[in-house]
């Protein structure tokens, strides 16, 4: 079995694996949009003559409601039925966690949704620490709904690093809402600066 990073060339044999597992598929457009636009992110496993039997389609976003916080996102994950529990889909995940986790700018932590009723999926990313975040209701086209789950990747309790987003959150709320106070304000500084000897 041979695992390694997808490459643009895949999309066919990627989607073929989606198709063949999940109800849920996404457009070429998108795959072709989430290869290129995070090359190093998803993995796929082939079986000796090339057949894609596994894949962890992947990126990083901001965070709806913080975007100045960075997430990994698991956008879709999928091993065939005969090579199941053979340890494909941990390893997938751990090497897309793992690129993730090479990110220069750093992640918060990793999410992904999954059917509540998926029990073989809720037990392996328990197993790999991710915890129920919270319930979308009738999230998946046929009424199910779908649990969020996240992996944190960064200590919460980090006194450092809450002062460090503290301080952040506060600088992009006044560039964000009060651009036109950031420019009198450098202004200012800059006259300050050429008055000074």
């Amino acid at each position: 079995m041979n695992l390694r990073r997808v490459q643009v060339d895949d999309l066919v044999k990627l989607m073929a694996c989606n198709l063949q597992n999940i109800p849920e598929n996404y457009r070429m457009r998108y795959w072709e949009y989430s290869i290129i636009t995070w090359p190093d992110l998803s993995f796929l496993a082939e079986d000796e003559s090339g057949k894609v039997v596994g894949y962890v389609l992947s990126s990083i976003e901001p965070e709806e409601s913080a975007p100045y916080v960075r997430v990994g996102y698991i956008n879709s994950l999928s091993v065939l039925r005969p090579y199941r529990r053979l340890g494909l889909a941990q390893r997938l995940m751990n090497l897309s966690k793992d690129a993730m986790l090479r990110d220069i700018a750093g992640i918060e932590y990793i999410q992904l949704h999954v059917r509540k009723s998926n029990r073989s999926a809720l037990s392996l990313y328990h197993k790999l620490g991710y915890n129920h975040h919270r319930t979308v209701a009738k999230y998946y086209a046929d009424g199910e709904d779908a649990f969020i789950m996240r992996l944190p990747l960064r200590p919460s309790s980090d006194t450092q690093r809450r002062k460090w987003r503290t301080w952040i959150t506060n600088l992009w709320r006044f560039v964000h809402d009060k651009p036109h106070q950031l420019a009198d304000a450098a202004m200012s500084l800059l006259r300050r600066r050429n008055s000074i000897p």
